[in-house]
């Protein structure tokens, strides 16, 4: 057994061990850890006597949305299978957990190898399919093990990902699990090709076929038109206190703002109301009929309407370049405006793209973030950025087809 996997191991069984000592503490920690709860047992009463047709597992909410094309497409052409989904993160299970296109949704277990013995020969898949970063060691090697088909979609490698370096070597050998990899560019494909992995198809991101999808059915949301009255609106989406400090000072630039923060929590809706005191009001209050005429910000106090909101913008501002990384820009850019967010962006390639083409812009302060938003308060520069947003997003579209078209091919149901 290779050293590598030996402290793979023991990392795994420390992080957990942490993950315990954090649950009185921690919100996340604590559904983390109950989630796993019996595992084995609810899993084996959901499963049908066969076992289940295809696994499906996203790390959280974000791979999730990569991830659903492929599963709504799957369910459509084979309505009988039975599709299981599987989550590492709360963030993911406790916003998915009731989505109706999959059977049965549920936590991945701790990635040891009794568990990845006991999953595996429970689930029993005809095909599993990880999505984005999922390299599991213990799960691939079970799968391997028992010849189970494997797929990774919508990845994406770059030169400084561990399988690239030295101390990688050892873990290059689970990418030769997957029977097949999906990447989003030429420049995945071509890191791995030295590797010797030559199963790998370039058919881009399945989040753009995802968005588009989102777009043709975004919602009218009578409550935000009767806020806007019209008026030209900043959307920040996804937003972090670093980035709410930051859009406090450039409130002047827009008539209407709506800020859609990443976590709705009693404690955030009442940071940003401290933060804009009485120029915001809660979108709840405005179902409620409260007179919103001399505020200036909505703050939205749900989830899941985000994506509808955009519409609504002049302007977006994506959260989180701040902290740990951009959230999902392609909602906004979907809706055809131009795209602001902070500088932690570089492991996006829509992004990078973006940005390149003149859709989108980033920002690494305060200052820099006001006289961008500053410079795009005209209708010409406003609708130039949209135009190459929009544009950029449809004409990458295309990669759930591919992909179910493959799987189609290989006939993985009938087997």
């Amino acid at each position: 057994m290779s050293l590598s996997f030996l402290v793979y191991d023991i990392i795994i069984r420390v992080y957990a061990f942490f993950i315990r000592i954090a649950v009185p503490f921690n919100p996340k920690a604590h559904l983390w850890v109950e989630g796993r709860k019996n595992w084995y047992p609810n899993l084996q009463r959901a499963l049908p006597p066969e076992g289940a047709t295809v696994w499906i597992h996203c790390a959280s909410l974000g791979e999730f949305e990569q991830g659903r094309p492929i599963l709504d497409a799957l369910r459509a052409r084979h309505p009988d299978a039975f599709i299981l989904l599987t989550f590492y993160s709360p963030s993911g299970f406790e916003v998915r957990k009731h989505y109706p296109a999959a059977d049965y949704i549920c936590y991945l277990p701790l990635d040891t190898p009794r568990n990845a013995h006991r999953f595996v020969g429970l689930v029993k898949p005809k095909l599993v399919i990880f999505v984005k970063y999922e390299f599991w060691v213990r799960i691939l090697m079970r799968l391997q093990a028992q010849k189970i088909p494997v797929l990774l979609i919508s990845a994406l490698f770059r030169p400084d990902q561990f399988f690239l370096q030295w101390y990688g070597k050892a873990f290059r050998k689970l990418l030769f699990v997957y029977d097949h990899l999906f990447v989003q560019d030429e420049a995945s494909k071509r890191y791995l090709e030295p590797m010797g992995i030559h199963r790998v198809t370039v058919t881009g991101d399945t989040r753009f076929d995802r968005v588009v999808q989102i777009a043709s059915k975004a919602r009218e949301i009578r409550p935000v038109e009767i806020f806007l009255k019209g008026n030209p609106a900043l959307v920040a989406g996804s937003t972090w206190p670093a980035d709410e400090r930051y859009l406090q000072n450039c409130l002047s630039l827009f008539p209407k703002w709506i800020i859609a923060p990443h976590e709705v929590t009693s404690t955030r809706l009442q940071q940003l109301e401290s933060l804009y005191q009485t120029r915001a009001i809660r979108y709840s209050q405005l179902e409620s009929g409260m007179e919103a005429a001399d505020k200036l910000v909505l703050i939205v106090d749900n989830l899941g309407m985000l994506s509808s909101l955009y519409r609504y913008g002049a302007v977006a501002y994506v959260g989180g370049g701040f902290d740990h990384g951009i959230h999902n820009i392609l909602e906004a850019a979907v809706c055809g405006m131009p795209v602001v967010f902070g500088p932690r962006y570089e492991k996006f390639k829509e992004a990078r793209d973006l940005i390149a083409d003149g859709g989108a812009f980033s920002v690494g302060n305060g200052a820099a973030l006001k006289q961008r938003l500053a410079d795009l308060t005209t209708e010409y520069a406003q609708k130039a950025a949209g135009k190459v947003c929009a544009d950029y997003v449809r004409t990458h579209t295309g990669a759930t087809a591919r992909i179910t078209d493959y799987i189609e091919e290989k006939r993985f149901f009938t087997k």
